[in-house]
């Protein structure tokens, strides 16, 4: 099997954004010799909308992020912390995060409901909130960071920083949008361990904005799978700080956010695809199609079948054209199809049509497919209009490795 590192060269080069600062500091929780805390300020006026996870022992990071939410508080700032994921803590976790953002907020000069957490790490260890409120003077006063800064001290086990902007039109206003995510293992979002925060410049109701993000959120965060497992803390903020001076839109569908809709779909689905790549162990990149399903739902769940079999993503290891397993992943997925109509391309290549091998099926250029990076399945169960796009990446002995030694 040919070897590949699915780690970009370099951190992309992003634009700030006007009305938002980023500080980081190391508290010396987990990590020696690196930042482990980040802090995003975003300045008055700003919106905000957030996904979280719909796991039911969700910690309590994510549980105090969707009441303020839910209560539509003014934003401020968001708190982060790599290391300790504050999860499975019961009373002292919801402690160490009142604490935290009280402590926080007389930094700030804010109230402590106008300040999100999110927290990502270990499971179950109880987090001191004197460790973080330590740095919290010098983290407000280092409000320089650059997105590469801020992206490097989320990291857990991912090996690289993730980040990704574009730049887009509301009218005749230029807007950008720059964001950045963490994830590595325990990737298999329902909403999403993975973390990420967008922002843009544009001016925004935090109703349209939820809507934007929720829709963005199920083409990309998730569409991605490393190894089926949706962890306790998920969660994806997106800011709106206003400065931009553009017409305002009325409705979620107003064409004047068409080309921002583009754009935001565009950072996240970059930022998710960083994920996959860089899942824990992975070697390659799997993009699955699905087409002719009854519905949308149906095409996902079939693709999300196809991405989280251990058998499909151990063949593809392996770079064994084993297409029988793509089969059974699809019948397992429990959309009622119709075997027969049933038909699976790999790499361009046609491997099975109407429910059986094509009758001039040669193996030799799909295996040479396989032995590439990037891996492209294609699947059409029917005639429907349902189709689905998802990202998963091969499961290899570095997966155990890093998972074995995880709190070593």
């Amino acid at each position: 099997m040919t070897p590949f590192r699915l780690v970009p060269e370099t951190f992309p080069d992003m634009p700030a954004i006007a009305g938002l600062s980023l500080g980081t500091a190391a508290t010396g929780l987990k990590y020696t010799g690196r930042d482990d805390l980040m802090l995003m300020r975003c300045a008055e006026g700003s919106t905000l909308a957030a996904v979280f996870t719909q796991s039911d022992t969700a910690a309590p990071p994510v549980e105090w992020s969707r009441e303020r939410l839910a209560e539509g508080t003014a934003i401020s700032a968001i708190l982060v912390n790599a290391g300790n994921a504050n999860a499975f803590t019961g009373a002292a976790g919801k402690q160490t995060i009142s604490e935290s953002t009280t402590a926080l907020a007389r930094s700030l000069g804010c109230a402590p409901e106008a300040i999100m957490v999110a927290s990502t790490g270990v499971i179950g260890e109880p987090l001191d909130a004197a460790i973080l409120a330590a740095e919290f003077d010098t983290l407000v006063k280092q409000d320089n960071a650059s997105w590469q800064d801020a992206a490097s001290a989320i990291m857990t086990t991912d090996t690289f920083a993730k980040g990704a902007s574009a730049s887009c039109m509301i009218g005749d206003t230029p807007v950008t949008i720059a964001g950045i995510a963490k994830g590595s293992g325990m990737i298999a979002p329902n909403m999403a361990t993975m973390l990420g925060f967008v922002a843009t410049d544009a001016a925004l109701p935090a109703p349209i904005l939820q809507i934007l993000l929720a829709t963005a959120t199920r083409r990309s965060f998730n569409a991605i799978t490393v190894d089926s497992d949706t962890s306790t803390n998920d969660s994806v903020f997106l800011v709106a700080t206003a400065v931009a001076a553009h017409h305002a839109p009325t409705t979620v569908d107003d064409p004047l956010l068409d080309d921002f809709v583009r754009a935001l779909d565009q950072v996240m689905q970059d930022l998710a695809i960083q994920i996959v790549r860089d899942g824990e162990g992975a070697s390659k990149l799997i993009t699955i199609d699905v087409a002719g399903a009854p519905d949308e739902d149906a095409a996902h769940r079939i693709a999300m079948s196809i991405a989280n079999s251990p058998l499909v993503k151990t063949a593809i290891a392996g770079e064994d054209a084993n297409w029988g397993r793509i089969v059974m992943a699809v019948g397992k997925a429990g959309a009622a199809i119709d075997q027969a109509q049933l038909c699976i391309d790999i790499g361009g290549v046609a491997v099975a049509a109407n429910g059986m091998r094509v009758d001039d099926y040669d193996e030799t250029p799909v295996t040479a497919h396989m032995t590439g990076q990037h891996v492209e399945i294609s699947v059409r169960v029917g005639t429907g209009s349902g189709t689905a796009r998802v990202w998963t990446c091969d499961l290899t002995h570095g997966y155990i490795e890093i998972n074995a030694d995880y709190r070593s």
